[in-house]
């Protein structure tokens, strides 16, 4: 039999610690946003963390010893997940804003995961088909954490992506520092070497990640805009490692550079890796002063994909990635976008794709022929098969330099 003070200081344990996790949720929506956003970009996140917080406290009582235990571990994972985000974040550009509650985190996901542990060992059970019940159980709680409980890790991390320090980079020949201005009013943070051949590219989603792809256009007389992703490093914005919302910094980019006076005729390209490549198809699908589109290492982004491909991995897929996507929705305030198989449909003549993706890459690149299938413009595909994701130029790095600059060439510097 349970003792009722100590389930009521069990309870007083889990509503404490609830509120310091609420606290940390609205610092970080409401007080201490990322830089050029405010409160209203996170109204969504915010009540909705605030109010599942508030559900979780209100229910906990109400469950048996079982439920409080895996309402306490799930709940002590995630917080335990924001406080590493906090500290990387801290090591990297400094402690600034959420990350100050967010070391709050630690100890107190430390508590949840005591406390689960404690309950669950208090409320095992005699019988002869105990280690069968065990076992059921024990399934259960596997299955709800693929399902549930990693898809919104996933997300907590896609949305809060430690910054990083950049440092100045040796790309071949002098570059300047650049902003390029979003139509939503963030400023991106970005790296120019001027053009030398009328055409320029450019690179994304970071400015550093494939320093030596760009040092390979540089000599071969392209000028290059190396840019930070919203949210990634340098540039204002939340961050959301999927993308989604980012081909709003595509089209800055390239509005950016039609206004540079060595970029001749609107000769503009793009190469990204990985959800750079995904953000540079969907730019493209809707922007045609986006010429030339070198894409590496794209895949699934969001369930549109998973639902778009059919049966084959459902069961332990879907539900994943459909709380995933529901997550990300909530955490950004934005839809999930339509698939990739969609998006380039909508890319036609005159522009050109080139995909590229490895044989040991990550989520969805083995669908990249699909992609090339669905498109109407002047397209290329290759596959690299003993290529890591987006590891094609270490792989194969003068065949990579061979087939991109051909095909910049082509697209780019062959038109009238």
């Amino acid at each position: 039999m349970r003792s009722p003070a100590r389930a009521h200081r069990d309870v007083l344990l889990f509503c404490s610690a609830v509120a310091v996790i609420a606290l940390h949720a609205a610092v970080d929506s409401f007080v201490a946003p990322e830089p050029g956003t405010g409160a209203g970009d996170h109204l969504l996140r915010g009540l909705v963390s605030l109010a599942l917080l508030g559900l979780a406290a209100a229910a906990y009582p109400r469950l048996a010893p079982g439920g409080r235990a895996s309402v306490a571990a799930a709940l002590g994972a995630l917080t335990l997940e924001g406080a590493g985000l906090a500290i990387a974040d801290a090591r990297s550009v400094g402690a600034r804003g959420e990350d100050w509650t967010g070391f709050m985190l630690g100890p107190i996901g430390v508590v949840l995961l005591a406390l689960a542990v404690r309950l669950l060992w208090r409320s095992r059970k005699p019988g002869r088909l105990r280690w069968l019940r065990r076992a059921g159980i024990a399934f259960g709680s596997m299955v709800a954490a693929l399902w549930l409980i990693v898809p919104i890790g996933v997300a907590l991390l896609a949305t809060h992506r430690p910054r990083a320090e950049v440092e100045p980079a040796a790309l071949g020949h002098p570059y300047e520092r650049v902003t390029v201005t979003t139509t939503d009013g963030l400023r991106l943070a970005g790296w120019y070497v001027r053009s030398r051949n009328g055409a320029a590219v450019i690179s994304y989603p970071t400015r550093v990640g494939k320093l030596p792809q760009g040092r390979m256009l540089v000599r071969r007389g392209y000028g290059l805009l190396l840019l930070d992703a919203r949210g990634y490093d340098g540039s204002q914005g939340d961050p959301n490692v999927f993308g989604w919302d980012d081909a709003k910094d595509i089209d800055a980019a390239v509005s950016w550079l039609q206004r540079q006076p060595d970029v001749r005729d609107g000769r503009i390209g793009g190469i990204g890796f990985s959800v750079g490549g995904e953000m540079l198809l969907q730019a493209a699908a809707h922007n045609t002063g986006l010429r030339a589109v070198v894409s590496d290492g794209a895949g699934f982004r969001s369930v549109h994909e998973e639902l778009l491909y059919g049966p084959r991995g459902w069961f332990t897929s879907l539900p994943e990635q459909a709380v995933q996507s529901v997550a990300l929705t909530v955490m950004t305030g934005t839809r999930p976008p339509p698939s990739l198989k969609d998006l380039v449909r909508r890319i036609t003549p005159p522009q050109h794709v080139f995909f590229v993706y490895a044989g040991h890459g990550a989520g969805g690149e083995e669908f990249n022929p699909d992609f090339y299938a669905a498109t109407a413009a002047s397209r290329a595909i290759w596959k690299i098969p003993e290529a890591g994701h987006t590891g094609g130029y270490q792989a194969r790095p003068r065949e990579y330099e061979r087939r991109v600059i051909g095909f910049f060439d082509h697209a780019l510097l062959e038109r009238t």
